[in-house]
């Protein structure tokens, strides 16, 4: 795995590439090839920094400088400036101050990132970065040292909740699931996420999917499922993209499809794309919207855990929830249980938009940091 001193994140969010975020982006890799720093620097796409109104925005790291309003003229002096003779542009800072980047700094007396651990610190098209970080051990160790209902009771020790809302214990899904005495069954991932000022689930799947593909994966082996489906809006095209990179990258090391790590165990994933309906983030209207159908709620009962996808027992958890998995297993119940409240344990993640009085230091909160390396060059 390839090391860089400095990482150049180009905003590419829709506001950015109509104030053309593209060319600043090429501008700054034509700028480190003129200055032969092309081998030191790295430049990534990623979504939105900021507000976007005073884009293309640019963040550079590990400082955590943030640029906006550049232009393809800027760029020259810019590279000269900061990674040449390492001093930042001043009249190209936002708000003219720096911005201290918070993801990337030492975490807070009171807060613990789990779900967000590693959005930001890794490349979320580069499966190496993940299990450098200890990627897919976890799944490593249910194969080879977990039976399903180990797994099951694990999971129901952390107390781990849903987290799109419902707070259903997750160990008590996948316990109804499992004990459905019908096959196949459909493990599903909802990353619908319709709620107005809601990104929680884009940020993770922009940062790391791979924590959220090896949740899924450990979930489908505790159910006893054979297929698995995310369910993701077609407004979150990065995200879209992003995962559609990763699973194919899980595949091609053998963790998806038949007889995963030389276990008996086999399972496969897909994305489905879904057309911006708020009601689709309902997962019995989601299951509708993947089998071909208007999206509507359907009665209940039966539940999903009976009678889901094509009529077939279905889990249905959204990308924090799985984002959790892997570190449960990992850390032991124990650890994620000693987090959180009596009756919620762990950690949750929040959005915060509107009238935020500590703006500056919230906009670097927010973002997901490294999301797609450039594909031009």
């Amino acid at each position: 795995m390839k090391y860089y001193r400095s990482n150049v994140l180009v905003c590419v969010d829709p506001e950015c590439l109509k104030r053309g975020a593209h060319q600043v982006l090429d501008a700054f890799q034509d700028g480190l090839v003129a200055q032969g720093l092309i081998d030191e620097v790295q430049v990534l796409e990623t979504s939105r920094i900021g507000g976007c109104s005073d884009g293309p925005e640019v963040m550079v790291y590990p400082e955590g400088i943030h640029y906006n309003g550049l232009a393809v003229d800027d760029i020259l002096y810019l590279v000269s400036e900061q990674f040449l003779k390492g001093r930042p542009v001043e009249k190209f800072l936002a708000h003219s101050e720096k911005v201290v980047d918070e993801e990337l700094s030492a975490p807070k007396a009171k807060e613990v990132r789990v779900v967000l651990r590693n959005c930001g610190q890794i490349d979320p098209e580069n499966i190496e970065d993940y299990i450098a970080i200890d990627g897919y051990q976890a799944l490593g160790r249910v194969l080879t040292e977990m039976t399903p209902e180990q797994v099951i009771e694990t999971v129901l020790a952390s107390g781990l909740r849903g987290r799109g809302g419902a707070g259903f214990p997750t160990g008590k899904d996948w316990l109804f699931c499992r004990n459905s005495q019908s096959w196949p069954k459909y493990m599903i991932c909802n990353a619908d996420e319709g709620d107005p000022g809601a990104f929680m689930n884009r940020r993770v799947l922009e940062g790391n999917p791979y924590s959220v593909i090896e949740g899924i994966i450990i979930g489908a082996y505790a159910i006893g499922s054979s297929q698995g489906y995310i369910y993701c809006r077609a407004e979150y095209p990065i995200a879209i993209r992003t995962l559609k990179i990763a699973i194919q990258q899980v595949r091609s090391l053998g963790l998806l499809g038949k007889n995963i790590l030389g276990s008996d165990f086999s399972f496969d994933l897909k994305v489905r794309m879904g057309a911006g309906a708020f009601v689709c983030g309902e997962e019995t209207a989601l299951m509708n919207s993947i089998e071909g159908k208007r999206g509507e709620p359907r009665l209940r009962p039966p539940f999903p855990a009976v009678r889901g996808l094509w009529g077939q027992p279905s889990n249905v958890n959204n990308v924090e929830t799985y984002a959790n998995v892997p570190q449960i297993i990992l850390r032991g119940p124990e650890w994620f249980a000693r987090m959180g409240t009596a009756k919620s344990k762990g950690t949750k993640t929040f959005p915060l938009a509107g009238e935020v009085k500590n703006e500056i230091i919230i906009k670097s909160d927010q973002l997901p940091y490294l999301s797609k390396r450039h594909p031009r060059r």
